[in-house]
């Protein structure tokens, strides 16, 4: 069955790049994101091959488990595409592309993802991320390592472990299936959203009932007004809606909307500034594939990035413990400079410090005993010696003493 529903694509460059190397696909039953890797001469090839290869898939399904033999095999062959082009063209080795599909069939969501481009689910207000980023810092998540949150802004975030390159012909795909529902709003992205726009953000604006088209309009706003480093590609799928499309053109963009599918656009030469020094650097490759003796050296570069940032909680905790000990030492030296006036169990006494105590900590010692009894005070001044008299130096605590010995007839 023809999926009943609305859907819209839209991509752009960002304000970074010079090329756009994602592709987007939005047709009748077939929805597709590609973020291409390989920098400027091949990314924008290896998603537009893939995008090729899928589309060829936009049709009506008999059942769910067709749809998802049909998409890996089309992507399999996606990768082999990518082979025999590298072949032909050497200048192209070690592009790859990451690819987000979505087949509808019937009352049910056919998934293939692999990569970091990434398919959301917004049910009842709730935005839910369906897929899970082939990147070495989300297995970094995963091992409980790194919070979701260090992971947005770790160095290596961009490091792919799974990709669909020209190096490997069998990918290694997560598929699966998923019910939907009249209502559903699935989000198919590049990172060029997910890394710049966050979840509350994105929910937000799928939840304001807009139509797909305006939606996508208002995500890419947001990533574009967050400074947009890296190509931005969004597709929007309403299952039902108010104006739901039983049929139409497909809509593709971002390099694979480009006619002759593989032109490679001449590099533009990076401006440096002093004003924006990451300008040149965000020119580069936005993912890297690693090979497999450069995964252990990640590792170990985490391991000793989580050593330095243990090291520097212990240096900040050990500073602040010094600080407040010192601060605390020169509060209690304060406080020896003050005297007071007041009794132990049966005499007068001068007191060096104050009378308030921390918590089982006195700040306040016996200086001098009086010996003027406290049954020799009226009970005025008892009561008054028993609360205590504060004095601003020793020697006024004397004279304060000397009225009180006054007081009893001459003290003791």
């Amino acid at each position: 069955m023809v999926f009943q529903g609305s859907s819209a694509a839209i991509s752009h460059t960002g304000k970074v790049r010079s090329n756009n190397q994602d592709s987007g696909y939005a047709g009748s039953n077939l929805f597709v994101v590609a973020d291409g890797m390989g920098g400027h001469a091949g990314g924008d090839v290896a998603s537009s091959i893939a995008i090729t290869r899928l589309q060829t898939l936009d049709r009506p399904y008999d059942s769910t488990s067709d749809a998802e033999r049909a998409l890996r095999d089309a992507i399999s062959d996606a990768a082999v595409d990518l082979a025999d082009t590298v072949n032909l063209r050497a200048e192209l080795a070690g592009m790859g592309t990451t690819v987000s599909a979505l087949i509808m069939v019937d009352d049910y969501a056919v998934i293939a993802h692999i990569g970091d481009s990434r398919i959301y689910l917004y049910r009842d207000g709730a935005l839910t991320q369906i897929t899970t980023d082939h990147t070495f810092v989300q297995r970094l998540v995963d091992s409980g390592r790194i919070t979701p949150e260090e992971a947005r802004y770790h160095p290596r975030r961009s490091v792919l472990m799974r990709v669909l390159g020209d190096m490997d012909t069998e990918p290694e795909l997560d598929t699966f299936i998923m019910p939907t529902q009249p209502g559903d709003r699935w989000l198919l992205c590049s990172d060029g959203l997910s890394g710049v726009v966050d979840d509350p953000h994105t929910a937000k604006a799928m939840g304001m009932g807009l139509a797909p088209g305006r939606t996508a309009d208002s995500l890419l706003k947001q990533a574009l007004d967050g400074g947009a480093p890296d190509n931005v590609t969004i597709v929007i799928v309403d299952v039902g809606g108010q104006h739901p499309l039983f049929s139409g053109t497909p809509t593709i963009v971002g390099s694979a909307s480009n006619p002759t599918g593989v032109e490679v656009p001449a590099a533009r030469p990076g401006r440096t500034s002093w004003l924006h020094p990451n300008r040149q650097a965000a020119n580069e490759p936005t993912h890297f594939e690693p090979a497999a003796e450069f995964l252990e050296e990640l590792i170990e570069e985490d391991r000793r990035r989580a050593r330095r940032r243990r090291i520097g909680w212990i240096v900040g905790l050990a500073l602040v413990l010094v600080i407040l000990a010192g601060a605390a030492w020169l509060g209690y030296q304060w406080t020896q400079t003050r005297y007071f006036v007041g009794a132990d169990e049966d005499t007068v006494v001068i007191y060096q410090g104050v009378q308030q105590n921390i918590g089982p900590i006195s700040l306040s010692t016996p200086f001098e005993d009086t010996d003027i009894p406290l049954d020799s005070l009226s009970d005025f001044a008892r009561a008054t010696v028993e609360g205590t008299i504060s004095a601003n130096s020793l020697s006024h605590a004397r004279l304060i003493v000397s009225g009180i010995s006054d007081l009893s007839g001459g003290g003791g």
